[in-house]
């Protein structure tokens, strides 16, 4: 009897699991069948890109479709019936893919100002997105900043970083020494108003002054309020050449510590003792991503870096306390001597200057374009009393021939890696700086990927789209995706190439065809419009 009444129990119970199962089943059919309708709906659009190549960001290879731009808002990716456009472009041959995001900008001054605040040169790359406040420079009143950004437009959005070495600066001044638990206290007040003030994280510059005199500890104390808000920890390493590993070490530690995740700026493996270091380097960041930390990078695909002359060939003591002091101390017969023993030293491992050319000189305008050993050669000096003859009036920004090919090459395959620029926004001029404001992501692309195959196109656009979007915490920008903000670029592959050069670097890229930001054309036919319809970008406090 209990048999029977067992097997009658879970025959009850069979019937109405199958019951149950039907029920889901004709729901989810159900859900499809409204789903398919939904999307079969006639789009009404404002711009419609037809027929392009689209590579949504994501690093899936490209399909040819289509792409609809209500307002500010992307409304349909790929096939769709459309009931009307009012401006409809043939992309037939193009590639359609998301605006390009730069993490390591320092457009801080140049954004907010008339002459640059447009961000031509970036928009002709097919930059959409900047983000300021990096090396550890920049507005530390992210509010107020952001509110000037915001009131009178910019070409591109903005996103901005606690920049901690102008923190410092606020606090302590350029005083070389540790800093009091009180003034401790004051810097992580600062960096919690900026955090909910709306930025993304916190920038450090530890080869420049002050950035470079906090210590470990002292930076992961900061660190420890930004990671409080959900913030990244993006740095600038301590060092780039032979002690690159101890370097990438420290980001990760303070980064561990203080709750964040880790993003190292400009990898790079710099100085000839240091070339082939990008490796171990790069696996350790692999080793701390498997251990279950967020550990990125950016990288500018140059071989040469861009800073001032003084941070290259100086040693950070000496520059305590500003220039005033730095003369002072030129001017101390033991001070002195050890200053010229450590840029001796620069100098010759520049090969004797060749590797260091100068970008801009307010005393010297004529050693622009010019390395220190032709300018030691044509003055019938040495390189070194020309870099000290420059250091005394007034210093120089110079470009630095100092990193591998190979190194360059390999580390843009690693899928962590983003491109990011390290440029600023330039009106044409007499300087000649480092061509990565003009150049950079068409570099990227239409060089490294298109023509000499180092990465596919599809991984090539993510390094500049979806990988800086997540590092960043952008949710709704960095890919081609429906109710996501059409910040869009039509480019033609076979056409975008960077033109500046080291030489004439104050050139635009080729190729990219349009524009999009928030929707309106930055760049239409190939020319950019002037349009500041970029917004400033906040992150959303935890």
């Amino acid at each position: 009897m209990k048999n029977e009444k067992s097997k009658l129990q879970i025959e009850r119970a069979r019937r109405l699991a199958l019951r149950r199962c039907l029920q889901f089943s004709i729901c989810i059919l159900h859900f499809s069948i409204c789903n398919a309708l939904l999307a079969a709906e006639p789009i009404e659009a404002d711009i419609l890109l037809k027929g392009g190549t689209v590579f949504d960001g994501t690093g899936s290879d490209g399909k040819v479709g289509d792409v609809a731009i209500k307002r500010d808002r992307i409304v349909a990716v790929g096939k769709f019936e459309v009931t009307s456009a009012e401006w409809e472009i043939d992309c037939t041959g193009l590639v359609i893919c998301p605006g390009f995001i730069d993490l390591h900008n320092h457009s801080d001054s140049q954004i907010v100002s008339p002459k640059t605040r447009a961000n031509v040169n970036f928009i002709m790359q097919g930059c959409t997105t900047i983000v300021t406040g990096n090396c550890g420079s920049g507005p530390v009143d992210c509010g107020e900043y952001l509110a000037k950004i915001d009131s009178a437009g910019a070409g591109t959005n903005v996103a901005h970083l606690l920049p901690q070495g102008a923190l410092r600066g606020k606090v302590l001044g350029s005083a070389q020494r540790k800093a009091t638990a009180d003034e401790v206290k004051q810097m992580r007040e600062l960096a919690d108003k900026a955090m909910r003030d709306g930025a993304f994280g916190m920038s450090t510059g530890l080869i420049y002054v002050p950035s470079s005199y906090a210590d470990t500890a002292e930076l992961i104390e900061i660190a420890k309020v930004v990671g409080k808000h959900g913030g990244i920890y993006a740095s600038h390493i301590r060092g780039e050449g032979k002690d690159l590993l101890d370097s990438v070490g420290e980001a990760i530690k303070i980064g561990r510590e203080g709750g964040c995740p880790i993003h190292v700026s400009h990898f790079k493996a710099s100085g000839q003792e240091a070339w082939g270091l990008i490796r171990p380097a790069a696996l350790l960041i692999e080793e701390s991503r498997k251990a279950g930390l967020k550990v990125t990078a950016d990288q500018y695909p140059y071989i040469a870096s861009s800073t001032s002359l003084d941070a290259t060939i100086l040693p950070t003591w000496s520059l305590a306390g500003g220039r005033e002091k730095l003369l002072e101390r030129l001017k101390d017969k033991e001070q002195s001597a050890r200053i010229v023993k450590f840029v001796t030293e620069r100098i010759e491992k520049s090969d004797d200057g060749e590797r260091i050319r100068i970008t801009s000189c307010a005393k010297h305008p004529k050693y622009v374009g010019r390395s220190i050993a032709d300018i030691a050669k044509t003055e019938k000096s040495k390189p070194l009393d020309v870099a000290l003859k420059i250091t005394r009036d007034g210093g120089a920004g110079i470009v630095n021939f100092g990193m591998s090919e190979e190194d360059v090459r390999y580390a843009m395959t690693l899928p962590w890696i983003a491109t990011a620029s390290d440029g600023r926004a330039y009106l044409p001029s007499a300087d000649k700086p480092h061509p990565r404001s003009y150049g950079t992501f068409p570099r990227k692309i239409g060089e490294y990927s298109v023509k000499e195959k180092v990465l596919p196109l599809a991984a090539a656009i993510r390094s500049c789209t979806s990988l800086p979007a997540d590092i960043l915490g952008l949710p709704d920008r960095g890919r081609l995706a429906v109710d996501h903000f059409a910040d869009v670029v039509v480019f033609d592959a076979n056409r975008i190439r960077d033109t500046a050069t080291f030489d004439k670097p104050h050139q635009y890229a080729t190729g990219i065809q349009y524009v999009f930001v928030n929707g309106e054309p930055a760049v239409k036919d190939g020319e950019a419009t002037g349009a500041l319809t970029g917004r400033t970008l906040k992150h959303a406090s935890r």
